[in-house]
């Protein structure tokens, strides 16, 4: 399984504003492995970012994009779910049963759900909103999506054993068809060995390692 080292600041605390300014972030590993298994050109760069605090997981996604896709219809599940976007999974164990879903656009919109084996997905239901806080920002060639998720909303959903927690990192681009269409390319930290993409499944999950 894939590792990422998400480094402690011990009791400081990130200032979240969507621009990924802070200098706490100097303290973090750059994540940059990511890969479209089913697709044949290499994706744009991706880093991702994460530090942690007695408080607090953060996270930072810097996307290189200068053709950014959004649907702003309205801010329902299905205009976010047809916009570019970053997406962070959360399970307790690799039985799937069950796991948490972040995804988040370029406008810090957050589709969140709780979902259960073979893709059975409930958006009824939402993370605490007190318990994560996102922002965004959009510059010439990249977006990013800063936020932060509470520590203790991690342990009530058993997400935290032996300061592991096990992860899927993945990203969603749209890109035009000559139809005037949006087809989206996935992109994951993971590569989940399927024939068709799909990141609700075992093996699309890595594991952060919080030292």
């Amino acid at each position: 399984m894939k590792e990422y080292i998400v480094n402690s600041i011990e009791k400081k605390q990130i200032n979240i504003t969507g621009k990924g300014e802070d200098v706490l972030w100097n303290h973090a590993i750059e994540l940059t492995d990511f890969c479209s298994p089913w697709d044949r050109e290499k994706p744009s760069k991706i880093t991702f970012k994460a530090l942690w605090s007695s408080e607090k997981l953060f996270f930072n996604f810097t996307v290189a994009d200068s053709s950014i896709h959004i649907e702003k219809k309205d801010d329902s599940i299905d205009s976010i779910n047809n916009s570019d976007r970053v997406e962070l999974f959360f399970r307790p164990d690799d039985s799937l049963n069950p796991y948490y879903c972040l995804e988040m656009d370029t406008e810090a919109r957050l589709m969140d759900f709780i979902a259960y084996p073979n893709k059975n997905l409930n958006f009824d239901w939402n993370w605490p909103k007190k318990d994560i806080l996102i922002k965004s920002s959009i510059n010439k060639d990249t977006f990013i999506v800063e936020g932060s998720i509470s520590i203790q909303s991690l342990k009530d959903f058993n997400l935290i054993k032996d300061n592991k927690i096990e992860t899927g990192i993945f990203r969603a681009k749209y890109s035009e068809n000559e139809d005037g269409t949006f087809e989206p390319t996935w992109i994951t930290w993971v590569n989940p060995n399927t024939e068709t993409p799909n990141f609700h499944i075992t093996s699309s999950f890595g594991r952060l390692i919080l030292k």
